[in-house]
């Protein structure tokens, strides 16, 4: 259906081809017919198909019809995942404690379902040996997170700034609702011992084993 449908006296076409409220097929009337059996049920005649030959309408009560679009949209909005890139800058010779605790905001944020970009700056003469030392730190960042992320973009020099990007390797896992029981496993079906299980129709008799 078209974002703004053309309804009742909108639609000017000499004739559509009709659907009812139920979606019963009604065929091919003449577009003021389709009005008025649309407005005896007091409900509107609703432009579907306006690229068919004749369009094709249906009758319902458009206002409903309405809400009841934006409801679902909303309810998809609501269950659509927004993944955002975090971005974390670290030095070339930043120090221990100060990396240890940009690698928890890493995890914290891959934990959350993000994506994280790791970015190395570089000052003056730092640049003469960008490539290698970036890398190392780069390198050695992924490896302290490889258990909850994997590398989407390999380390890359940007201007004046080494860049990786990593994203998790796991979805983030949802809360159970309250009150929430986990769902019982169901045990498999037991096995009929041998003396009941019936016997197959075609199977041969068992042959007796000599002692």
């Amino acid at each position: 259906m078209a974002k703004e449908s053309r309804i009742n006296e909108q639609i000017q076409v000499p004739e559509v081809r009709l659907v009812g409220p139920e979606g019963e097929q009604l065929g091919v009337v003449n577009t003021s017919e389709a009005l008025q059996r649309a407005r005896a049920q007091d409900l509107d005649l609703v432009e579907v198909a306006p690229m068919a030959a004749p369009p094709v309408c249906r009758i319902m009560d458009f206002g409903k019809f309405k809400y009841i679009t934006s409801k679902r949209e909303q309810e998809a909005r609501k269950k659509q995942t927004v993944i955002q890139v975090k971005e974390i800058k670290v030095r070339p010779k930043t120090e221990e404690h100060d990396l240890n605790t940009k690698l928890k905001h890493i995890r914290r944020f891959l934990e959350e379902g993000d994506k994280v970009k790791v970015t190395v700056r570089f000052r003056g003469r730092e640049l003469a040996y960008a490539s290698q030392s970036g890398f190392e730190v780069l390198k050695h960042i992924v490896d302290a997170i490889a258990d909850v992320a994997k590398v989407e973009s390999a380390p890359k020099m940007e201007g004046k700034t080494m860049m990786a990007i990593v994203s998790p390797t796991m979805h983030k896992k949802k809360p159970a609702a309250a009150g929430e029981k986990p769902q019982a496993t169901t045990a498999p079906p037991a096995v009929p011992k041998e003396r009941d299980a019936p016997q197959a129709a075609n199977a041969p008799p068992a042959q007796k084993q000599e002692g």
